[in-house]
C-alpha cells in the first residue's frame, strides 16, 4: 500500500507527473487555491477526465491551504535548497526519491502521531479499496 501523496507542477496539462505513472484511485481529491491556472477549463477538464474530485479554498481564506503550504516549505528546505541539480531530470529524480523514500517512509509527521505517512496508512483498518 503506497501513501497517496500527489504533486503536480503548475502545468498539469503538459506535465501530469503522477498521472503518467499510474491512474488515480477513486476518491482522490485535488485541492488548490483559487488561482486562475487551477480554475481554468483545461485544468479542471483534465482532473474530471481522471475522475479526480476538485476542491478549492474558500475566497479570502488562506487557512484552507495551510497543510499544502507547510508541505511545500518542507520540500524546499529539506530537499530543494540543499541540492545543486545539474538539470531538470536530476531535479525530478531527486525530488521523487525524497518524496517516496524520505517524506513518506522515514520523516515523522506530528499530525500522524509522529509516524511516517506509509506507517500511518498501514495502521489504518482495511477498507477493501485499492491504493
Amino acid at each position: 500500500m503506497r501513501p497517496r501523496l500527489y504533486c503536480w507542477d503548475d502545468r498539469l496539462r503538459d506535465s501530469p507527473l503522477p498521472l503518467s505513472r499510474r491512474r488515480a484511485q477513486p476518491g482522490l481529491v485535488h485541492h488548490s487555491d483559487r488561482g486562475s491556472q487551477y480554475a481554468s477549463n483545461d485544468y479542471t477538464d483534465l482532473l474530471k477526465q481522471q475522475d479526480i474530485d476538485i476542491s478549492m479554498s474558500r475566497k479570502g481564506n488562506p487557512w484552507d491551504n495551510a497543510a499544502c503550504e507547510s508541505f511545500m516549505k518542507t520540500l524546499k528546505y529539506e530537499e530543494v535548497f540543499r541540492q545543486d541539480y545539474r538539470d531538470l531530470a536530476e531535479a525530478r529524480g531527486s525530488i521523487q526519491h525524497f518524496l517516496e523514500k524520505i517524506y513518506n517512509e522515514k520523516r515523522l509527521h506530528s499530525a500522524l502521531g509522529y509516524r511516517p505517512p506509509a506507517e500511518f496508512e498501514r495502521s489504518l483498518p482495511s477498507t477493501g479499496v485499492a491504493v
